[in-house]
Parts: structure tokens; C-alpha cells; sequence
């Protein structure tokens, strides 16, 4: 089967070599489709990669567990996601109306792995199976996370305001 790269909610920013969906007719989707409309129009495992890009944070957590299965289910096994949410600490993340709460932190994104979830949350009917790395986006104005250890860009990431813009994080489905 031939797979495809999606970039979801492209909006007219489409990624080069990438198919476009978004709910909206911008110039250059070639997929008009409603994230919340689900089953999404991809057959299973037809997708290798997916680029999401302040999207996610627009979803409601029941929808945000929805997106999350849609997005195991057309991944080929391996297949890679990234999704980019803004940094549940910048005020970005609370600064645009239509961003729907819980803001997306890294805690979101453990929800995605079923051991996680059988251990620490059977009551969350989710079929996903991710493994998840993450990094922080700084704001390019301040100079708080430049030149330091992982460590401590860690321990910065977890607890400190408006240190961080985005939070990307990188799935890989797992079976």
C-alpha cells in the first residue's frame, strides 16, 4: 500500500510533500474534513507521517481523545506524528479564545500509551498506542533556556512561566 504524509489543520501553511486537511477550503488543502468528524477519510495505516501544528489545543478533551485514536488508526505501525500545541505555561496558551481547556502539557500526551493508561487510567476509553518524546519551544526573547544541560532545560520546561512558547511532542505508534 502507498502511504501518504498528512498535515493536519494545515490552514494555507501546507508542509511541501505533505496532504493537506483542514475544515476549512484554504488555498492549497486538498482535504476539506472536520477534525471532530470521525472516522477521518484515510483507510487504516495509509499514513507515514503527520504534522499537526497548533491544532490540538482547539479540541475539547473528549474530542482530544477521538484525534488521538483517528491518528493511531491511519498511522502505518512506526509511523511518526508530531503535534505542536502551545507550552501549557505561556500565556499563549490561555491568550486565544477558542483554545478549549485542559491547555495540552506533557501529561496530555501520556494518556496515549496503553500501559500508562491500564496502570494509571482504565477509565479512559482510548485504542492508541504511542511512545512519546517531547521538547520545548523557547521564546525566542528570553535568554532563561539557552546554553544550559538537558537537565535543567528539563526541570525549566516543568516550572517556570512564559519560559517555553510551544510543546512539541513526537509519537510513534506503537501496535
Amino acid at each position: 500500500m502507498t502511504t501518504i504524509k498528512l498535515d493536519l489543520g494545515c490552514g494555507t501553511n501546507k508542509r511541501p510533500g505533505f496532504v493537506g486537511m483542514d475544515s476549512k477550503s484554504f488555498a492549497g488543502v486538498d482535504v476539506v474534513h472536520d477534525l471532530r468528524r470521525v472516522p477521518w477519510p484515510f483507510a487504516d495505516g495509509s499514513v507515514s507521517d503527520i504534522h499537526c501544528s497548533h491544532v490540538l489545543e482547539h479540541l475539547t478533551g473528549s474530542e482530544r481523545c477521538q484525534f488521538f485514536d483517528e491518528v493511531w488508526r491511519i498511522l502505518v505501525p512506526g509511523g511518526k506524528a508530531l503535534i505542536i500545541t502551545p507550552h501549557w505555561s505561556h500565556e499563549s496558551a490561555y491568550g486565544d479564545p477558542t483554545h478549549q481547556w485542559p491547555p495540552v502539557c506533557s501529561q496530555t500526551y501520556f494518556f496515549t500509551n496503553r500501559a500508562w493508561r491500564e496502570q494509571n487510567a482504565p477509565h479512559v476509553e482510548m485504542v492508541c498506542n504511542f511512545d512519546c518524546a517531547f521538547k520545548g519551544v523557547s521564546d525566542p526573547r528570553d535568554d532563561y533556556v539557552k546554553n544550559v544541560d538537558q537537565a535543567t532545560l528539563q526541570q525549566r520546561m516543568s516550572r517556570n512561566i512564559n519560559t517555553f512558547m510551544e510543546l512539541v511532542c513526537q509519537m510513534t505508534r506503537l501496535d
